[in-house]
């Protein structure tokens, strides 16, 4: 039976980051960086796109059991048999030069017979290398790549098929190691890693780093774990947080909204922040900060929806028609067209975050404030363009208010900050007019008083969730009927199985694409952070359990959920999913948060 998306656990290295499934199999796999091309990419299609399977010979289905050690990326996955158990332990350590996947076998009782099934493919499963053996190694090159595999000498490995086995007996007691190591083909083999030190030495620094985390309120567990994941999905060299380590996997089983979700999206960015500052750790914080600064500088008018892990632009999106799809889901889709979109949002969220990153006493780069005043300046001159919204959408331009609440952000981020700190420069009376004229318009075009709510986008009837974040920006106070008639709409039009979409998809073409999708994971945690907001705390809570417990065996969330297939969907793990959690978390149980 084909595995489902929740039957996958991550581990990774903060450069790049693998998926591994219940039955031992390594599916997906990018080297050296989150958006490389995958040499596993059996995910996207079958084991001969690439795979590594290390579980007991005769074991055909899914293990036993298995969990992440506490508060590590470190996974353990168990099997019970008739021969006996067995535990496989797989980590990305923190790389030197090189990435290395290491997993380890560790015999729990009785005399069990493994098999270690590998097969490596290339840009995305199409290139099939040429595997030789060398002073112990099997290495396997192809073009630019290089992949080393080391095992223990008692180990006895062989090729066929295209591919390379091994198999051995583990008793009671005893360990096995792999470790397989990329490289660049043309350079030298990177140093050797100790894979049980390295074990040794990933769970003491997991274990250290989140032992900084200042909440202590319930769910801590998941809020950790979110944490973890986040952690994961940071590009360390620069700071930049993927939105997910995959490529399509489909919104809907079978569909086509199947995108490429290995970069970095504006949209993340307060919330990235704040879950930063807040969780107490303020060194991730400023380091995406600094990233963030980086990749915006340049000409205002050319600001994008997302960049590359170190700021590239281009990001040209192609499909690869050698890969079936997740389930049967085509196109499998490799970079991101909607980089070239116009979403005026994105200058709400950027002024936003640099005004909380000032506010919470991070240093102050000597260029920032020239970049913001460059930002408004543009904005201020454009903003009544329609554009594409926070969602992306392909069906054409539209007035999203949303994205007009975003340009009030941006004006009401300026404006604060220029009041408090009078030795900036700009133009505050023309901010203040900005902000005055866009609350007014969106107040008249954007709301429709015979329903009580504000719309998706300007004189249309159509709901979008992204409406609930009205009173957590300030646009209105919570208490404000139009606030509380917008969330009742939502919940009662975009509400599936109590779990929200985004907007509605059924007989509408607003994002141009045919089919459906599932409820969006970060929606329903924006509508339980507004019904706090809104005084119905216990609804807030209650809502809150039903999404955390929609979380997988080892705590991690996709994009979206079908409430009736009962399955996950879409990109995974997902950072917006995982921000969502933490920030309503530190919201409904804040009072119970030490430090």
């Amino acid at each position: 039976m084909p595995q489902r998306i929740e039957d996958y656990a991550l581990i990774g290295d903060e450069q790049t980051a693998a998926l591994i499934g219940r039955d031992g199999s390594v599916d997906w796999l990018c080297l050296p960086r989150f958006d490389s091309a995958a040499c596993f990419a059996g995910l996207l299609g079958d084991k001969d796109n690439g795979h590594w399977r290390i579980a007991p010979k005769h074991a055909k289905g899914p293990c036993t059991r298995r969990a992440y050690r506490r508060d590590t990326l470190v996974l353990d996955t168990e099997w019970e048999t008739d021969e006996g158990a067995i535990r496989v332990t797989d980590l990305m350590p923190q790389r030197d030069r090189a990435p290395d996947l290491v997993r380890i076998v560790e015999g729990l009782d009785g005399r069990v017979t493994v098999r270690s099934t590998l097969r490596i493919r290339f840009d995305y499963g199409s290139i099939v290398p040429w595997v030789r053996k060398s002073d112990g190694h099997r290495v396997a090159v192809a073009g630019p790549d290089s992949v080393w595999l080391r095992s223990e000498p008692q180990v006895h490995t062989w090729g066929k098929d295209f591919g390379t086995h091994s198999e051995f007996t583990v008793e009671e007691g005893e360990r096995v190691a792999f470790v397989l190591t990329w490289h660049p083909s043309h350079e030298p083999r990177p140093p050797l890693v100790d894979p049980y030190k390295a074990l040794h030495v990933s769970v003491r620094d997991w274990r250290r780093w989140a032992g900084r985390c200042h909440y202590d309120g319930p769910y801590r567990d998941a809020v950790v774990r979110s944490l973890i994941t986040l952690k994961a999905l940071t590009y360390r060299p620069t700071g930049g947080i993927v939105a997910a380590p995959t490529t399509s996997l489909p919104e809907e089983l079978g569909g086509v909204r199947n995108w490429d979700y290995r970069y970095c999206w504006l949209r993340d960015s307060t919330l990235l922040l704040n879950v930063g500052l807040s969780a107490g750790y303020r060194e991730e914080a400023e380091a995406w900060r600094d990233w963030l600064v980086r990749a915006i500088a340049g000409d205002p008018a050319d600001l994008q929806i997302m960049y590359g892990l170190a700021g590239e632009r281009r990001l040209p999106e192609f499909e690869v028609p050698w890969l079936s799809g997740f389930a049967g889901s085509t196109p499998v889709r490799i970079g991101n067209e909607a980089v070239k979109q116009l979403q005026l949002d994105v200058y709400g969220e950027v002024m936003d975050t640099l005004a909380l990153a000032r506010h919470a006493g991070l240093p102050i780069k000597p260029h920032m404030w020239a970049i913001q005043s460059s930002l408004m300046d543009w904005l201020h001159a454009e903003w009544r363009q329609p554009d594409e919204g926070l969602w992306e959408v392909r069906g054409g331009r539209r007035h999203f208010v949303h994205s007009k609440v975003m340009v009030w952000v941006a004006a009401d981020r300026a404006v604060r900050t220029l009041e408090k700190n009078p030795k900036l420069q700009g133009d505050l009376d023309g901010w203040r007019k900005l902000r005055d004229e866009v609350h007014r318009e969106v107040c008249e075009k954007g709301y429709d008083a015979e329903r009580n709510t504000f719309t998706q986008s300007y004189g249309s009837r159509e709901l979008d969730a992204a409406l609930l974040l009205i009173p957590r920006v300030g646009f209105l106070p919570p208490d404000d009927p139009r606030v509380t008639g917008t969330i009742d709409a939502i919940r009662a039009e975009l509400s599936h199985e109590g779990f929200l979409r985004r907007y509605s998809t059924d007989g509408t073409t607003v994002d141009g694409l045919p089919g459906s999708e599932g409820t969006f994971l970060a929606c329903s945690f924006w509508l339980a952070e507004a019904l706090h907001m809104t005084g119905r705390t216990k609804e807030a809570r209650e809502l809150f359990d039903r999404l955390v417990g929609l979380a997988n065996d080892v705590g991690l969330l996709s994009e979206e959920y079908d409430p009736v297939a009962g399955r996950q969907l879409g990109n995974f793990p997902q950072a917006f999913s995982h921000i969502g959690l933490v920030h309503t978390a530190l919201a409904l149980f804040g009072s119970d948060r030490a430090g």
